[in-house]
């Protein structure tokens, strides 16, 4: 049974791997509360977790003393995140594209690209160091719709 009213949440977490569990789990159970299908959870779920894992190892630094600050909002048609790092920031148009020349065999660039390709929009703050992500239902749970065709994801496309 879906909520009467966007739910929203704030929360500041260690910066370490296992501490985006909980609030995954907060996320993805208001998703499915609000009839979100499962195409919708899937690209929630990927986007938040590489822009966690982002926050962490480029943000923060691997630094287990910094935090990282998780807002959202879920209701009937979207989902808004919101993650704030403790870093320097940076420039999200400078990383290459991962899909073209010696990108292709690069780590760099792939959370980015697949946050960017599951959300319906991702903006960065000016100094870079905080991201939002908005996620528009495209499914109603059991009743699964084709996802957009905004992005061709096969490599070499």
């Amino acid at each position: 049974m879906a909520s009467n009213g966007p739910t929203s949440h704030s929360t500041v977490v260690e910066s370490r791997p296992p501490a985006i569990t909980k609030v995954c789990k907060q996320i993805l159970s208001k998703l499915k509360a609000n009839d979100f299908g499962p195409e919708d959870i899937f690209a929630v779920h990927l986007a938040l977790e590489e822009a966690f894992i982002n926050a962490i190892k480029h943000g923060n630094k691997m630094d287990p003393n910094k935090e990282i600050r998780i807002d959202y909002s879920v209701s009937l048609d979207k989902v808004e995140i919101s993650m704030t790092d403790g870093g320097e920031g940076f420039d999200p148009d400078s990383v290459p594209d991962p899909r073209y020349g010696d990108n292709l065999y690069r780590p760099g660039g792939r959370g980015l690209f697949l946050m960017r390709a599951y959300m319906d929009e991702v903006e960065f703050n000016d100094r870079g160091n905080g991201v939002r992500m908005v996620r528009y239902k495209k499914e109603a749970a059991g009743n699964a719709k084709p996802g957009p065709d905004k992005t061709d994801l096969r490599v070499g496309s």
